[in-house]
């Protein structure tokens, strides 16, 4: 008797928690990291600053505050680090705040590369893997867990946010350089605490929506993938 061909088997699911472990990681960096790409921008940012009264604080006028600030965040992520901007041909950083931008430069892009990375692996290995069901539940399971645990960081920022402030800055800033006097030094002037704190919680809410809409979208797709 003639056997007809075995049809070729799908793809299976990692025999080890491996393929799990990369998919959850790498989509908790990416929905996490797209929440903070969605809010570093000069629109949100000016947004804020107006809100918090920056030009009240400072003295500049809006335009001002719009240029001191665009040049800070144009060294900050294209360089080179100098952040040497002026106003009126006054600096408008000194040399210690000047020097905790440099260290921030240096926290900014070892994390923007993670994400690049990170987005670069999950798009490859679900364009690999798109009709099997593993890798949606992977990151559905890591999405929804994303989102309970997302509700808890809400929590901590609204009613813990300058703990939690000093507790960030302490862990990536360890040399000490990021406490300066709001009376005479334009740092904390042009991003103030309710800068920080509303958007601290703008970030969450937006990781949380993301989380959602990720978790519902894999859900579905495994959902089709078993049926």
């Amino acid at each position: 008797m003639i056997e007809s061909p075995a049809e070729t088997p799908a793809p299976s699911p990692p025999t080890t928690s491996l393929g799990w472990w990369v998919v959850g990681v790498t989509t908790v960096i990416v929905v996490i990291g797209s929440a903070v790409v969605l809010l570093f921008n000069p629109i949100w940012i000016g947004f804020e600053q107006q809100r918090a009264g920056v030009p009240a604080i400072t003295g500049y006028t809006p335009e001002q505050v719009r240029a001191a600030t665009g040049s800070i965040l144009a060294d900050l992520i294209f360089g080179p680090p100098d952040f040497a901007v002026t106003i009126v041909g006054q600096p408008v950083l000194d040399d210690a705040e000047r020097s905790h931008m440099v260290d921030v430069r240096n926290v900014l892009l070892p994390f923007a590369m993670l994400l690049v990375v990170a987005t670069v692996v999950l798009v490859a290995i679900v364009a690999a893997n798109r009709r099997n069901g593993w890798v949606w539940r992977a990151i559905a399971r890591a999405s929804g867990t994303l989102l309970l645990v997302g509700v808890v960081v809400g929590v901590a920022v609204l009613f813990f946010f300058d703990a939690a402030f000093l507790l960030f800055h302490r862990v990536f800033f360890p040399q000490g350089n990021f406490s300066f006097d709001p009376r005479v030094e334009r740092l904390t002037q042009l991003f103030p605490p309710q800068f920080w704190t509303e958007t601290a919680t703008a970030t969450v809410i937006v990781a949380l929506a993301i989380a959602l809409a990720v978790t519902l979208v894999a859900r579905r797709q495994a959902g089709r993938m078993s049926a």
